[in-house]
């Protein structure tokens, strides 16, 4: 069986998920065979495993950073809100159904015992795994209904290490308070703290530590500073402020609105634009902010219904529409692909529970229609632009294949000879031929079910060189292309962690002995 460490954090968004991809890279490092693991994720953030399951993007990340492929094993329980006090259940990467909370406490011991065997099996299968608790172990409301931090402490025998965000404020409290409502056995898990995204000098915190650690007689193992040149997926709950990027739009060559749609889903479809130069990237919720950019993107969504009646009555659709006459750019992608279309029905709640069923107009921006289904389709899929798709990308190779991976509940079938966008000729490793997507009569509106589209360096750069051609802009090169080696940034967020943190006491509690690394 596997030896176990586990982060758990004073609350959310305070680092868990880069703690636990610092520490699968450095076990790696150390020639350890090295698992993440994290029993329930909260998250609309989502990806398609080989296999063809679902899994939370975070778990991704940490099984890229121990060198391995992402299995659902490794996150077996994903909640995706829906709104309306309910969530879709994803168990081993596979919908069971939506419950509320209420029902999904009432069916707790099923779900621990999911996330059990889970465990289990990667345990037989690696050396060490690294645990990511979520949120507070010391929400003492739902304490009693936990699953996902110390159960599976006390499940895995895993020692604990507390990591707090000393840049909201409060971090001392914060600790001492956490470890103060845990359970004295639960306290003894807890091996050490970590302060996570310091900014500052250093010798300002050293009494505080020294007060800290006299008080709940643990030490703490560092203090790690904030960084920003070190390219890893951030958390599943990151704040969207984070995520707009060149806000002061005359600065930047291209503007790119993304609709914040209430509900959001992969997000993450739109780090690789944000990454790009002379790209401004904005996420907005308001039809005054969309202004007049050079593309809109309609993201995908945990509700397609709830979330485009929202766009309706906040005039963020006729926004839109009118833009798109004007000759604005439109791309849609998953749900917001279905938005594009002429109606959407989903006369079987197969979306959400939500009440909102029957048939809704879209905004009519590309001859389709959508029919939610209560089967799901995930897969890895491979693609070339379709004969008829859109002239912008002619001059893309027809043979280049396009990767990315579908999650949707509805089909979407073209109406009145609507050009499809893409074909896929594989799908999990299975060789087919079918259509993906659709184009609007004019070629200015594209809609696909394709997520990680962008990813693709010879589409992305098609399509800004489209953009840039517009405003009279020269064309970008390729090597102006932004790439991200992630080897590479796996290994500079390993040495960080390692400068910083008291590696010999995390080692000591899975029994190993560091190696010196070669610094040469």
């Amino acid at each position: 069986m596997a030896k176990a460490i586990m982060v758990q954090g004073t609350g959310s968004d305070v680092g868990k998920s880069i703690l636990v991809c610092a520490l699968c890279r450095i076990f790696r490092q150390e020639g350890l065979k090295v698992a993440p693991f994290k029993a329930q994720n909260m998250s609309n953030n989502s990806y398609v495993t080989a296999k063809g399951r679902e899994m939370g993007r975070a778990q991704v990340a940490q099984a890229e950073a121990a060198g391995i492929l992402p299995e659902a094993e490794m996150n077996p329980i994903l909640l995706k809100p829906s709104g309306n006090n309910g969530s879709q259940i994803i168990t081993m990467g596979r919908p069971l159904r939506h419950m509320t909370a209420h029902e999904y406490y009432e069916n707790k011991e099923t779900m621990l015992d999911i996330a059990k065997k889970a465990y289990e099996s990667l345990s037989n299968e690696y050396d060490v795994i690294v645990i990511e608790g979520a949120g507070s172990p010391a929400e003492i409301n739902i304490k009693d209904n936990d699953i996902v931090n110390m159960k599976i402490a006390e499940i895995a025998d895993a020692p604990v290490i507390l990591v707090t965000d000393i840049e909201r404020g409060g971090s001392f409290a914060w600790i001492v308070g956490t470890l103060e409502l845990l359970d004295s056995d639960e306290r003894d898990r807890v091996k050490g703290v970590i302060i996570n995204k310091f900014r500052g000098d250093i010798g300002i915190l050293e009494s505080g530590i020294t007060m800290l650690e006299e008080r709940i007689k643990k030490p703490v193992l560092g203090v790690l500073p904030y960084f920003t040149d070190i390219d890893v997926d951030d958390e599943d709950s990151v704040s969207f402020d984070k995520k707009n990027r060149g806000s002061e739009t005359s600065k930047s060559q291209i503007d790119i609105v993304i609709i914040r749609l209430p509900r959001i889903s992969n997000f993450t479809d739109f780090d690789i634009l944000r990454r790009e130069k002379n790209l401004s990237v904005r996420f907005v919720k308001d039809a005054q902010s969309i202004g007049n950019p050079d593309l809109i993107i309609l993201p995908g969504t945990k509700n397609t219904i709830g979330d485009l009646e929202f766009i309706k009555k906040q005039g963020i659709a006729d926004a839109i529409i009118h833009l798109s006459k004007r000759g604005t750019m439109v791309i849609g992608i998953c749900g917001g692909y279905q938005m594009l279309g002429s109606v959407i029905c989903d006369p079987k709640e197969a979306e959400s529970e939500t009440g909102e069923t029957g048939e809704t107009g879209g905004l009519g921006l590309i001859d389709v229609s959508t029919l939610f289904k209560l089967q799901k389709s995930t897969y890895q899929v491979k693609a070339r632009l379709h004969d008829r798709g859109s002239d912008i990308f002619k001059s893309l190779n027809r043979d280049n294949e396009i990767t990315g991976y579908e999650i949707h509940m509805g089909e979407t079938q073209l109406l009145n000879g609507t050009s499809p966008f893409l074909t896929i000729i594989e799908r999990s490793d299975k060789d087919v031929c079918m259509d993906d997507g659709a184009v609007s009569s004019d070629g200015n509106v594209i809609g696909s079910y394709l997520h990680g589209i962008f990813d693709n360096n010879e589409f992305r750069l098609e399509l800004i060189n489209h953009l840039r051609k517009k405003k009279g802009l020269s064309p970008m090169l390729p090597e102006e292309l932004s790439t991200v080696d992630k080897e590479r940034e796996y290994d500079k967020l390993a040495d960080w962690f390692r400068e910083h943190i008291n590696m010999d006491l995390i080692f000591e509690q899975i029994g190993h002995r560091q190696k010196l690394k070669n610094k040469s």
